[in-house]
């Protein structure tokens, strides 16, 4: 008898899997699956890092270009496809307001983002009035529904504060009126839109806009810029760090052609919002900055959330970042957004400066000819003030830096405002001490007559380079020191004395500046440099010219000066006044007469000096301009020195140390 085949069982082990098989085929069959996918799961699971993880939660139509996941999931939810609510937004809309499973809060937020969407979109391809129309109609849809999430909703906005959802929200929200407002700006400026009463309501496509001036004082209904930006919409070099404030709101700068005129805040009357601040069309010796940054709100009033979704009327509330820093919603106090930056930037950016500065010096008659006043916001009498001076050949670029970290630290930022003097540094030092001190004075008396208001007490001054020896000229005291500088050698009799003193008396004869309490020298040459005296720098010194303007009114004085009073006729005039090269000069006479002048003793003063290496004695030392010895002055309360150049103020570290100083000025108050 012969044995089976050992493999039989093998065979009909095989035979049963195919029956298996065929079984699992006819049933993939009538589920309409491949027989690939009859032998998958139907659930797969692939690795995700943590930061993929986050981009798919915080992902949305502003960062990546597609709708959020939450939004895609509202929709599937409707049994709508995402992109058929692109092209047919009010089915969509319905569907989400009709479909039990979609809570509130999440059709509310999902219409946000579709109708940002559009007019994202629409903005993008906007072809004609009626296109304009369509993306702004959108936008404010966007942002009505956003509204109405943020704040008309029953869950209070602070249990909400941890979700992603509500801060993606608040981006929509501030980008759809972003939108709206540079639209109907643009609009409003070409006269497409149409105004009612006095230009406080705007009314375009089928909405109204009633307009709000809330604190704003450099941008009203009769001061229309001539630009209105996105802060978003710019990027600077040169700027270290960018400054804003997280919050509710479209960060906006708004572009005057020439820098506004300075501004008379009733103060003492107490602020309100609802009244006007006057304007002073003159002096032109100081100015606001002329892009002042804003913050923009939409508000869409009504009883409750249904009439906010059905309304065809909005609030438009205009902020001054710098005077409001939050504001009550629906009984929530909302920090308010802000940049602090981008007017600052673009300011320095469109101004000029390095090249008028350099026109200034060689006498070009595209240069300046006296001190002006830049005010970085519009007086405020509540906050101390910091004046910043620069250097020879500069301009207030030199302070690009050092002004943005101090309108960005919080503290320093309500404590003070900044005031940067722009001056002639082809100017004797004498001359542009005189007629900034007046500048100063005169601004105060104008926006502070009685002076009483912080504004006009305790000023802090910040002096760069030769801005470091007119700041110590403004807290120091002269008698008969700098009189005797101009009498030496000279034989002049009674009448011409008594002449001269009455043109000189200012510029010779001072005593400190009562607002100015502290100061902060900077590289500043006290005691002169040698530099100034080698043969290259007196070569350019030979080139450097005087404004006409100046010459020609001390021509009188110079004749004076000069005019030996011989009878024989033969009077030696002066070839020309001394520029501000030729004040460097550590042999000047000038400068020895001045760097011995008492500082006032109420005065406290720091120095910031720079050295180009930490080898060899600190004595011997100097930054390429400046030696030390000029820079050091005995009874400074901080000396802090650097490694660097003489441009040493833009450096990280003296930027620290200003930064440092005025925050210990502060605790001192407060201490007091």
């Amino acid at each position: 008898m012969m044995r089976a085949p050992a493999f039989v069982p093998g065979l009909a082990a095989l035979a049963r899997w195919l029956r298996l098989g065929l079984a699992s085929m006819a049933l993939a069959g009538l589920a309409g699956c491949s027989l690939l996918n009859s032998f998958q799961p139907m659930v797969a699971m692939e690795p995700m890092s943590p930061g993929e993880y986050i981009a798919l939660q915080r992902g949305d139509i502003l960062t990546t270009g597609s709708l959020s996941s939450a939004t895609e999931q509202t929709i599937r939810v409707t049994g709508l496809d995402t992109g058929a609510c692109a092209g047919a937004m009010p089915d969509c809309l319905a569907a989400l307001s009709e479909s039990r499973g979609v809570s509130m809060e999440q059709r509310l937020s999902a219409s946000a983002e579709l109708w940002l969407r559009q007019a994202l979109t629409a903005f993008r391809v906007r072809a004609g009035e009626y296109g304009e129309r369509q993306a702004f109609m959108a936008a404010m849809e966007a942002a009505r529904y956003a509204y109405a999430y943020l704040f008309l909703i029953p869950r209070d906005p602070g249990a909400r504060a941890f979700e992603d959802r509500q801060t993606q929200v608040r981006d929509w929200y501030n980008t759809a009126v972003q939108l709206a407002t540079t639209q109907l700006f643009e609009v409003r400026s070409r006269k497409v839109a149409t105004l009612e009463g006095n230009g406080a309501a705007i009314g375009y496509g089928d909405w109204t806009i009633r307009l709000q001036m809330a604190n704003v004082r450099s941008v009203s209904i009769d001061n229309v810029p001539q630009e209105l930006l996105p802060a978003s919409s710019l990027s600077f070099h040169g700027l270290r760090s960018i400054y804003r404030r997280d919050g509710i709101g479209a960060e906006l700068v708004a572009v005057f052609e020439e820098a506004p005129v300075a501004v008379v805040s009733d103060w003492q009357a107490g602020r309100n919002a609802d009244r006007p601040r006057s304007r002073v069309r003159k002096p032109a010796e100081w100015s606001e900055m002329p892009s002042p940054n804003l913050t923009v709100l939409f508000l869409f009033d009504g009883n409750g959330l249904q009439d906010a979704l059905q309304t065809r009327e909005a609030r438009m509330l205009v902020y001054d970042p710098y005077e409001d820093s939050e504001v009550m919603l629906h009984g929530q106090r909302v920090p308010l957004a802000a940049n602090f930056t981008a007017g600052y930037g673009l300011w320095l950016a469109r101004s000029g400066f390095s090249r008028q500065s350099l026109h200034t010096l060689f006498g070009s008659d595209q240069g300046i000819d006296k001190p002006h006043l830049y005010m970085m916001q519009p007086f405020d009498p509540d906050r101390r003030i910091i004046l910043m001076l620069h250097g020879l050949a500069s301009s207030p670029e030199a302070w690009v830096n050092v002004a943005n970290e101090i309108l960005g630290d919080v503290e320093l930022r309500e404590a003070f405002q900044v005031w940067q003097i722009y001056y002639p540094t082809s100017v004797p030092v004498a001359i542009n001490h005189a007629q900034i001190r007046q500048l100063v004075t005169q601004a105060l008396l104008h926006f502070d007559p009685q002076s009483v208001a912080p504004a006009s007490h305790d000023m802090v001054l910040v002096g760069h380079s030769m801005g470091g020896m007119i700041s110590r000229l403004m807290v120091s005291s002269a008698d008969q020191q700098l009189w005797r500088w101009v009498l030496d050698g000279r034989d002049i009799d009674a009448d011409r004395l008594q002449r001269l003193r009455a043109r000189l008396d200012p510029m010779l004869r001072f005593s400190p500046m009562p607002n100015a309490t502290r100061a902060i020298f900077i590289a500043a040459p006290h005691r002169g440099t040698l530099v100034a005296g080698e043969r290259l720098i007196r070569w350019i010194s030979q080139l450097v010219r005087l404004p006409l303007r100046l010459m020609e009114s001390f021509d009188d004085v110079m004749q004076t000066l000069s005019d030996t009073g011989r009878e024989d006729g033969q009077a030696r005039r002066l070839a020309e006044l001394p520029n501000s090269i030729s004040n460097l000069r550590a042999d000047d006479p000038f400068v020895k007469a001045a760097a011995d002048l008492p500082i006032s003793p109420d005065v406290r003063y720091h120095s910031i000096i720079a050295r180009e290496t930490f080898k060899g004695k600190l004595e011997d030392s100097s930054d390429g301009l400046v030696p030390y010895g000029s820079s050091h002055l005995p009874g400074a309360l901080s000396e802090k020195v650097i490694v660097s150049g003489h441009s040493v103020q833009e450096t990280a570290q003296a930027i620290l140390e200003i930064r440092r100083i005025l925050h210990e000025d502060l605790e001192e108050r407060a201490a007091q």
